[in-house]
């Protein structure tokens, strides 16, 4: 009696009319996600080309302008998928557009108390922009993760460390920020002579290292680098101190250089440094063979 009574609803059942539901609800899918698709590819333009000309006025520099424009995509990838899920759910289960967002919004507020982090990373990532800690290419550390900022996003910040892994960190857990890439960066470099050598000499030579360093990095360079002496008496050698300011991020390739040439003019002129000491002593000692 049953299975005469199901094919007999199945016989009466208007399948063309159901296959012209799901096929016009199909439709109205797919155009809520091209228009949706359209909407955002637009927004973007738009939203570059109004950075980039307020670069080209002097408003934003490009660093701000690229956090800015970071911040502004993420921001509208969420609020655009928010309203295409709207209009799709409303189309597909007759939802009033009121009733659905008065239920979002207590959904919202449930949810709100057992996702907190995810709050905490949003408004983390606003203080973040506002306060200007960080912007779109700055090399930055926080935490035990440092390297140049990517992306700044509504939840997250992407940094890119110098080994190429990327680092994703929750705004929310960016409590400290040391910003390497503000101001006038310091270069730093010691060198250990050896107390039998001329330390006056010594001192000499890297003077003219540092003054023909500085004509080669030009503009590069905010305070030249200059021979600040000796710092530290060691067990076996002094320690000579060079000190510069560069613009930031240009600090490493400046110490790298200063310990190139001052290498170089030490072989040159003969100063020996403790490394070197320590092979030629070896090599006067007598082999063990010959001791009596």
């Amino acid at each position: 009696m049953n299975g005469t009574w199901l094919q007999t609803s199945l016989n009466n059942y208007d399948w063309q009319q159901l296959g012209t539901t799901v096929l016009n609800s199909l439709l109205y899918i797919v155009m809520i996600l091209i228009i949706a698709r359209i909407s955002y590819g637009v927004f973007i333009y738009i939203l570059r080309r109004m950075l980039l000309d307020r670069k080209q006025k002097n408003i934003l520099n490009e660093r701000k302008a690229n956090t800015m424009f970071s911040l502004l995509r993420s921001l509208s990838f969420y609020f655009i998928t928010f309203t295409a899920i709207l209009h799709t759910l409303k189309h597909l289960f007759k939802f009033d557009t009121g009733t659905l967002l008065a239920s979002a919004s207590v959904l919202g507020v449930a949810l709100g108390f057992g996702s907190q982090s995810l709050v905490k990373d949003v408004i983390g990532g606003f203080f973040i922009l506002f306060e200007d800690q960080f912007s779109v290419g700055d090399y930055v550390k926080t935490g035990q993760f440092s390297g140049i900022v990517e992306e700044t996003g509504i939840r997250a910040t992407h940094l890119r460390d110098w080994g190429g892994e990327l680092h994703i960190i929750p705004n929310g857990s960016i409590t400290a920020v040391t910003n390497f890439s503000r101001g006038k960066m310091r270069a730093l470099v010691d060198i250990q002579i050896p107390y039998n050598e001329d330390l006056e000499r010594a001192m000499k030579v890297m003077h003219a290292v540092c003054e023909r360093v500085a004509a080669e990095f030009g503009d590069k360079i905010i305070d030249p680098p200059t021979v600040q002496g000796v710092i530290q008496f060691g067990e076996r050698n002094a320690v000579l101190r060079v000190v510069g300011f560069t613009k930031p991020n240009e600090q490493w390739s400046l110490e790298r250089e200063l310990r190139r040439q001052i290498h170089s003019a030490f072989l040159k002129e003969g100063i020996r440094t403790p490394q070197q000491t320590i092979i030629i002593d070896d090599l006067k000692k007598p082999p063990m063979g010959n001791k009596i």
